[in-house]
């Protein structure tokens, strides 16, 4: 039986994913980095931001990485997206109204890369704080997606309240390395191809092209 089901944040309750790329691009650029829009994508999605910036550091040659030079790199990113943000919240068509219907009904939670600030902030400004019942992000953890660290942690702040078993939680993602994270983490996945094509997503238990496009009762009914 389904109790609780975790959502990632980027990609999925957000359309931030096409930002987050613009900021890294932007940030990078003045380390004398031209990120390609494919390459980021391809390699680099769904990654924390420390970790994004040390994998891209090191595939053009700038290792070793120091962590004063990542923590700069995102301190600026931080503050280049949350001042989109601000400007204009991208929320997913539908999904507040999505996620109003599952929290009636589910455990909530987000497990996120995402730094807790960009989370806290867009959560405020759609209304959709008192949704969820717990925040995992990217400060709680030591290792990112694909590592299970972050949905681990959400299992265990959800289990202070009530017990529940990991494999009563259904995680939702757009991106193979949540994906990952979801199963080492024993959670089966349900993806959504807002960010990726969905034959980059095959390894979910079930894909969708968008939260829209179904009821999350008929998803659930496809992992029976």
């Amino acid at each position: 039986m389904v109790k609780a089901i975790v959502f990632d944040f980027d990609g999925v309750l957000f359309d931030t994913e096409p930002l987050h790329y613009d900021m890294f691009r932007q940030v990078l650029r003045m380390e004398g980095i031209s990120l390609a829009p494919d390459v980021y994508y391809a390699r680099y999605v769904g990654l924390t931001d420390p970790a994004c910036f040390r994998a891209v550091l090191a595939d053009y040659g700038r290792s070793p990485v120091s962590s004063e030079t990542v923590a700069r790199l995102v301190h600026r990113k931080t503050e280049l997206m949350q001042a989109s943000l601000r400007a204009q919240l991208p929320v997913v068509p539908g999904v507040r109204d999505c996620v109003d219907t599952v929290a009636s009904r589910y455990r909530t939670a987000v497990a996120s890369g995402a730094l807790r600030e960009e989370i806290v902030l867009c959560l405020e400004l759609a209304g959709m704080t008192s949704m969820f019942e717990h925040v995992s992000a990217a400060q709680d953890v030591h290792q990112g997606k694909p590592a299970p660290a972050l949905y681990l942690h959400a299992l265990a702040a959800l289990n202070r309240r009530s017990a529940l078993r990991a494999d009563e939680c259904v995680a939702i993602e757009d991106t193979p390395h949540g994906i990952e994270a979801a199963h080492q983490a024993g959670m089966r996945c349900i993806a959504v191809a807002t960010t990726l094509p969905e034959s980059r997503l095959s390894a979910a238990d079930v894909v969708v092209p968008s939260l829209q496009t179904t009821t999350l009762e008929r998803l659930l009914c496809r992992l029976a």
